[in-house]
């Protein structure tokens, strides 16, 4: 717990009752979405605008006390658990949505405003923001800023890193800056609105965001390509776009999700199948979208699906949708813990990473489960397990270093959405190698001289060796 009068000074800044350390605060901000870690924090703030928090940061980087921006806690990378102790700042209390501007096709709001009630507010004016997490229904855009969320329609439309486009920020000696505009085009000096998006709460704190939108597509056709064969459904991932067309979806489910999905959901998936493809096309000409569904339907038959079938109507579109999206949740049904991560490949290996993955669960005798963004080559390996059975833990923990140094030598990465935090900062240097890690400490000391900002991130204290796995 913080001094007495530290305490006093916090409480004057955002008002008595904003300014918590009782221990339901404490044990409910311990923890986020990611299994098994869990740090008490020494305080919980909620602050109301950014002079708040600029007074915030400023008495926190005087006495050296470490701050851990917060969100909704949707994260899977132990981002938001405070391991060093501090103050978690919960920005929920800065939800507003500022602006939409239909003029020049950007909104402006605050951080701690819902992703889900931003996507509704955005379509009923026509015009859509196309990053979508499975968390939207939970998560917050600056949560989805910080970890430069992706979701179901990165392959077509990108992610939170292509859509932002100015910040409003507060620095950790309590200076604000304003980074970009409402401009496509702006290269005065570097990049700082694409610095600061991913960087997971390490650099400073966002106050305000300006994103671009683009109109909303008004035809859309969904279908789900069935697969005796899994590396026949992975080689239609690649086949599909490498015959040049760009779905809005494309999501791969093997026969493990199939049947947890179902179990849940009840909208009849075939069980008999070991994986699908629930593939999305959109746009505004009904043509060029029939045209397109026709062709990817052609190459997954030829690539040896079982069955292709387009949904009937927008409603069983909308359940096909939502058991994908729903994905995660069901698996955690199975056993008490269950471990995503998000390895991820270039599109063209996603049959090799497939065929890694069940290699590696069966070494270690595991159960995985595997779904993800297939179409950006965007793939979670899902285990259900026992946090208890340390025995198992261990394999478990084994695996998935085994998958991120098979993604890695694919030509791919350890994260393609969840950010490091914790859980991947031991792996990072193999991906980016000691170099790279020196340039983002440089990066890191230049912006945060006392290191406050959610330390612990990122940076581990010591990278994990890596064993590489001939082939």
């Amino acid at each position: 717990m913080l001094e007495q009068s530290l305490r006093a000074k916090l409480r004057a800044i955002v008002g008595e009752t904003h300014y918590r350390d009782d221990m339901e605060a404490l044990v409910t901000h311990s923890y986020d979405a990611t299994p098994m870690h869990q740090s008490m924090p020494d305080g919980v703030i909620y602050p109301a605008d950014k002079h708040q928090v600029a007074a915030i940061l400023k008495l926190a980087n005087e006495h050296r006390i470490p701050i851990v921006g917060r969100g909704a806690g949707s994260n899977l990378c132990a981002g938001t658990v405070p391991v060093q102790g501090g103050i978690v700042m919960v920005m929920a209390r800065m939800n507003k949505l500022i602006e939409i501007d239909t003029d020049n096709l950007t909104a402006t709001f605050q951080p701690g405003l819902n992703t889900k009630e931003f996507h509704l507010a955005v379509e009923k004016l026509g015009l859509m923001y196309p990053p979508d997490p499975s968390s939207m229904v939970i998560s917050t855009l600056g949560g989805n800023i910080m970890e430069c969320a992706g979701g179901l329609r990165g392959l077509k439309y990108g992610t939170t890193k292509d859509y932002v486009i100015g910040l409003e920020a507060v620095l950790p000696n309590g200076e604000i800056i304003r980074t970009g505009g409402k401009l496509y085009k702006d290269v005065a000096g570097y990049d700082l609105t694409k610095l600061l998006v991913g960087s997971e709460g390490t650099l400073a704190i966002i106050t305000e965001a300006i994103v671009k939108l683009i109109p909303m597509p008004t035809q859309r056709k969904t279908m789900l390509a069935m697969y005796k064969d899994i590396h026949a459904a992975a080689r239609s991932v690649s086949s599909i776009v490498g015959n040049r067309i760009i779905p809005a979806t494309l999501e791969f489910i093997d026969n493990p999700t199939l049947r947890v999905v179902e179990e849940f959901n009840r909208i009849g998936l075939p069980l008999d199948m070991e994986a699908v493809l629930l593939i999305e096309q959109d746009g505004n000409d009904e043509a060029v979208i029939a045209r397109d569904i026709a062709e990817i339907s052609r190459i997954c038959l030829a690539e040896g699906a079982a069955e292709v079938k387009l949904a009937e109507g927008a409603a069983e579109a909308e359940k096909l949708m939502k058991a994908r999206r729903s994905a995660l949740s069901t698996i955690a049904r199975i056993r008490p813990t269950t471990i995503l991560e998000d390895a991820t490949v270039p599109r063209s290996k996603i049959a090799e990473m497939v065929l890694e993955i069940n290699e590696i669960a069966r070494k270690y005798d595991v159960q995985i489960c595997t779904f993800g963004h297939a179409g950006d080559g965007n793939l979670h390996p899902t285990v259900p397990t026992d946090a208890r059975n340390e025995e198992e833990i261990h394999r478990v923990e084994e695996a998935f270093a085994e998958i991120f140094e098979a993604a890695i030598r694919l030509g791919g990465t350890i994260t393609g959405e969840h950010g490091v935090g914790v859980v991947k900062a031991p792996f990072l240097e193999w991906k980016i190698g000691p170099a790279g890690i020196e340039l983002m400490k440089a990066v890191k000391a230049a912006f945060d001289p006392n290191g406050i900002m959610n330390p612990g991130k990122i940076f581990a204290k010591q990278s994990r060796k890596r064993v590489v796995v001939q082939k």
